[in-house]
């Protein structure tokens, strides 16, 4: 009877200690799973504002705050816009002193807590930068899909993508440029985002199914007098690109893919955020199987999930890229590994062209340096329009 008891002890411990495991696992997938749009990514250091005064800001010392460039200052409540760290400043030893380029709304006050953002803009198109824009319903697999919709003279439309973390408000850093030179610019919403709809399984399949909403938004603009479209996607909304690229029944049509800090990898995306949840190590395989057997991103390039083996994007084949492609990238992104980018630049040479960018965040490329980045983006458009 000691035997027997002590057997099903053990099973009971060992069922509890799987039942355990298994929770664990979904937890640490929720990180990329369910990131919601406009919020930090676990990535994102919460930093400390200090003080502030006549243009400047006093922050938290951390490698955040000492990014080069011009960032969002996002709170609870609260935007701001700030500039680079200023040199002649009276830094302590626990303190960064950047410059502050305006508060958009709300206010900074000493121990409010804050993160750095790619976001410069707040709003629409209209209030953000002063563009004529129309609020646009985009037809998709499941509902209207909300895009702003800037007019241009060309026949050439860009279709941005916003990412992880983010929102079409990200788009409004490049769509000043892109209006400059007469393109017309759809920039959408998809399934998840706010007056979008809500995904059936609630959940980020970090491309695999929401790149379907990119390609309405591909034939909305060929039915509005589109005649080609370049897509320009960061993060996720790269990924989606990419795919939609690939597998739309109207892929003849993209003249040139844009890729702002692309996630080609999933599973090393999905790992990067767990681990900033601190998440321990042995538990980031549950994570990936979890995220697996939650939204089907399973291996294999001709499955249904278009992903190769190792996690990676099937849709970032080289043999499968058709198209010009510039990425952007670089060696601190924490959460899109930039070694994939690299790897397709140096297989397709005569297709990619990869602008690396130094101590910049995931889907930061833009703020990190703002004027060679748009160099780069004319030089690569103006052949595509």
């Amino acid at each position: 009877m000691r035997t027997v008891t002590a057997t099903a002890a053990a099973v009971t411990a060992a069922l509890a200690a799987g039942a355990a495991s298994v929770a664990a696992g979904r937890f640490a997938s929720d990180a990329a799973l369910k990131a919601p749009p406009g919020r930090p990514l676990p990535t994102e250091p919460r930093l400390t504002v200090h003080g502030t005064a006549a243009g400047q800001v006093t922050l938290t010392r951390a490698l955040a705050a000492l990014r080069p460039g011009t960032y969002g200052l996002s709170g609870d409540g609260s935007h701001a816009v700030v500039g680079p760290v200023l040199a002649h400043a009276a830094h302590s030893a626990d303190t960064v002193v950047r410059r502050l380029e305006r508060v958009t709304h709300g206010s900074l006050d000493p121990g409010d807590s804050v993160w750095l953002t790619p976001n410069l803009y707040v709003g629409s198109p209209s209030a953000a930068l002063g563009l004529d824009h129309a609020d646009v319903d985009v037809p998709g697999e499941l509902g209207a899909l909300p895009a702003w919709f800037v007019p241009g003279a060309r026949r050439t439309w860009v279709i941005v993508v916003h990412g992880l973390g983010a929102t079409r408000e990200h788009a409004l850093n490049v769509l000043g440029f892109l209006h400059r030179r007469r393109f017309p610019v759809l920039a959408l919403a998809y399934r998840g985002d706010l007056g979008a709809p809500r995904p059936p399984d609630g959940l980020n399949h970090l491309g695999a199914t929401e790149w379907r909403d990119v390609d309405a938004a591909m034939r909305y603009a060929v039915r509005h007098g589109a005649e080609r479209v370049v897509l320009f996607g960061w993060s996720t909304g790269a990924a989606m690109a990419l795919r939609a690229a690939a597998d739309s029944g109207l892929r003849d049509l993209v003249s040139g893919l844009v890729l702002d800090s692309p996630v080609l990898d999933w599973q090393a995306t999905l790992r990067a955020l767990a681990s900033a949840r601190h998440t321990p190590g042995a538990l980031l395989p549950l994570a990936v199987r979890a995220a697996q057997g939650r939204t089907g991103l399973h291996g294999g390039r001709s499955g249904r999930s278009g992903r190769d083996d190792h996690g990676g994007l099937a849709a970032a084949d080289p043999a499968r890229l058709k198209v010009p492609t510039l990425i952007f990238h670089g060696p601190d992104d924490a959460v899109a590994p930039w070694q994939a980018s690299r790897r397709l630049a140096d297989r397709r040479p005569d297709l990619v062209t990869l602008h690396a960018v130094p101590r910049a965040p995931h889907s930061a490329m833009w703020n990190a340096d703002p004027a060679p980045y748009e160099e780069s983006l004319r030089r690569f458009l103006t052949p595509l329009s």
